[in-house]
């Protein structure tokens, strides 16, 4: 695919990437800005969607690795779930060729706000653990697994959902929560990335730039949430809930 990439918008994607790394690592929903950053640029729909995947990558390792080095995750505990949410990924990734997302368009704004008023108004969301509903083995095979086959499916929110299941489920406090989505959310985001290198739809040069960004804001939103906690993840959570929805919403009904 051709597209110019001038000194201009190259800064402009880096910057992007870099307040979308920030966002993702706290609250998720960073491909807002991303995604239309790189139609933008003049990437077809495909393409921004493959290049969203590499650049968000890097966001998420980096966050990833700040939290495990911080003593939030240990990757031993992880990886029945890691695999899972890999598979499931690649799952969602070959299932979204055969099947007709429509139905889950119009659903997916209701369920995204629905995480929103769950963050905003549950007493449970603190940053203090509770009881464990499921184990990590039934929690793999449900919650792992399930959101990994939404990420490749369809995506949006990914971030949100593995937060929330670890909240509801696994009865994680909400800065463990998110420090174990991220890694959850990379495991995802590498897999449907195979998956759209294979097929030839990754912009390389501007993936790897947007990347850079991407390390950069993710390292320091993950310092957040170590440092803050849910007074900062809550609010997050919330706002990124109803841009999202509201995107979605306007994309179907405007």
């Amino acid at each position: 695919m051709e597209f110019e990439l001038t000194l201009h918008i190259a800064a402009l994607l880096f910057a992007t990437a870099a307040l979308a790394g920030f966002i993702d690592a706290i609250a998720g929903g960073g491909g807002l800005l991303t995604i239309p950053a790189l139609m933008w640029a003049g990437l077809t729909p495909t393409a921004a969607l493959a290049t969203n995947k590499l650049q968000a990558c890097g966001g998420s390792f980096f966050a990833s690795l700040y939290f495990v080095r911080k003593g939030l995750v240990r990757l031993a505990d992880l990886k029945l779930p890691l695999a899972c949410a890999f598979i499931g990924s690649a799952l969602g990734t070959l299932a979204v060729q055969q099947i007709d997302t429509s139905i889950l368009e119009v659903l997916l704004p209701f369920l995204i706000l629905g995480i929103g008023a769950y963050f905003l108004f549950s007493p449970k969301v603190t940053d203090d653990d509770r009881h464990r509903v499921l184990t990590p083995t039934a929690f793999s095979f449900t919650a792992a697994l399930g959101v990994g086959f939404y990420d490749g499916f369809f995506g949006p929110g990914t971030g949100s959902f593995f937060a929330l299941a670890f909240v509801m489920l696994a009865g994680f406090g909400l800065a463990k929560a998110t420090a174990h989505a991220k890694l959850l959310n990379f495991s995802t985001n590498i897999s449907s990335l195979i998956f759209f290198a294979l097929g030839g739809k990754v912009v390389w040069l501007l993936g790897l730039l947007m990347l850079v960004g991407q390390a950069l804001g993710a390292t320091l939103g993950s310092r957040m949430v170590v440092t803050k906690g849910s007074k900062i993840i809550k609010p997050l959570v919330v706002t990124m809930s109803l841009l999202m929805s509201l995107k979605l919403l306007h994309g179907q009904y405007f």
